[in-house]
């Protein structure tokens, strides 16, 4: 399952639209007003399905993830000095991004991959290309790429 993320041009708050490979809305995404980013993911009927909700005050970025208004776990960037590295504390998860910072793979040990992340180049807005083998774990992935994208915006 391929779905493109695209952020709004004019808005006041962080808020995409992610489109599957036909151009249909999946979910839409909108910032709240809050300490440190709180994203709030809405599927294609408007109903609220997921959070992403930044911890502040901590060394490394966190993310707390919550879907259907249950806790699933923490998001948290790993201390490298090359190439990112996030870890899911739900899941056996691993986040391993390029040197630049555009491309991402989310792996498992007992699942191998699990998606794939690239950024496009040349947009006016942050806009990214995920490619999720299982359909089931599509906003399980969405929620890694918000905090992805979300972390790299706290620190630009």
């Amino acid at each position: 399952m391929k779905m493109l993320f695209k952020q709004r041009f004019f808005s006041w708050f962080d808020s995409y639209d992610i489109y599957d490979e036909n151009g249909r809305t999946l979910f839409t995404v909108e910032g709240r007003l809050s300490w440190g980013h709180c994203l709030h993911i809405l599927n294609a009927a408007g109903e609220h399905i997921g959070t992403v909700q930044e911890r502040v005050l901590t060394f490394l970025p966190q993310f707390e993830l919550y879907a259907y208004g249950e806790y699933l776990g923490c998001l948290r960037k790993e201390f490298t000095l090359f190439s990112p590295r996030f870890t899911i504390d739900c899941s056996d998860w691993e986040i391993e991004g390029s040197w630049t910072e555009w491309d991402y793979s989310v792996v498992s040990p007992s699942q191998g991959v699990v998606a794939s992340i690239g950024k496009e180049l040349l947009q006016w807005t942050d806009t990214y290309v995920i490619d999720v083998l299982d359909p089931d774990n599509a906003l399980c992935v969405l929620m890694v790429v918000l905090a992805i994208d979300a972390e790299k915006c706290g620190r630009d």
